[in-house]
């Protein structure tokens, strides 16, 4: 009988080749590793969503209106990553906690797809699917915009600055 690739056992969890699961030492030191990670990542977290509640405060947004100030912000965020990645994987080699605070924590924080989601749902219920589709399709091209934009921007400004 041949044999399929679905009988070929698969881990439950993908396998680090430079970590020794059966060597304590590496166990624990995997673990502080971790910890570590999370804990920038709350706390990055936590300025992001302070930050964005404080742009929510500013910027309120009426009941059935366009959620102008969570597109901007999303905007905005997609933008700051744009040019956060291009510079930390292009320009210099950064702490390995720098990624995880401020892309994850402070910019996953800041964004918030989340509300997103719950603007477009509130939209439709309050009659308004036409802003609701407008809302959900600005707030995708307006983050892919950004992204592009940020990470284009940064790498044009980085040449300029190497070819001077």
């Amino acid at each position: 009988m041949p044999s399929h690739e679905s009988d070929v056992p698969t881990p439950a969890e993908p396998i680090d080749p430079d970590v020794d699961l059966t060597d304590a030492a590496q166990r624990r030191e995997l673990r502080r590793s971790h910890y570590g990670v999370l804990l920038v990542i709350a706390l990055g977290g936590a300025i992001g969503a302070v930050a964005r509640f404080g742009a929510a405060q500013a910027w309120p947004t009426p009941a059935a209106a366009f959620p102008w100030t969570t597109l901007l912000v999303n905007a905005a965020g997609c933008l700051v990553i744009g040019v956060f990645l291009v510079t930390v994987t292009e320009v210099f080699s950064a702490h390995p906690l720098l990624r995880p605070f401020f892309g994850t924590g402070v910019l996953g924080g800041f964004t918030t797809f989340s509300t997103y989601c719950v603007d477009i749902e509130r939209l439709f219920d309050a009659g308004r699917a036409g802003t609701a589709l407008s809302y959900l399709s600005a707030t995708l091209v307006a983050a892919l915009a950004a992204v592009t934009v940020g990470a284009w921007s940064t790498r044009r400004i980085l040449a300029k600055r190497s070819a001077s």
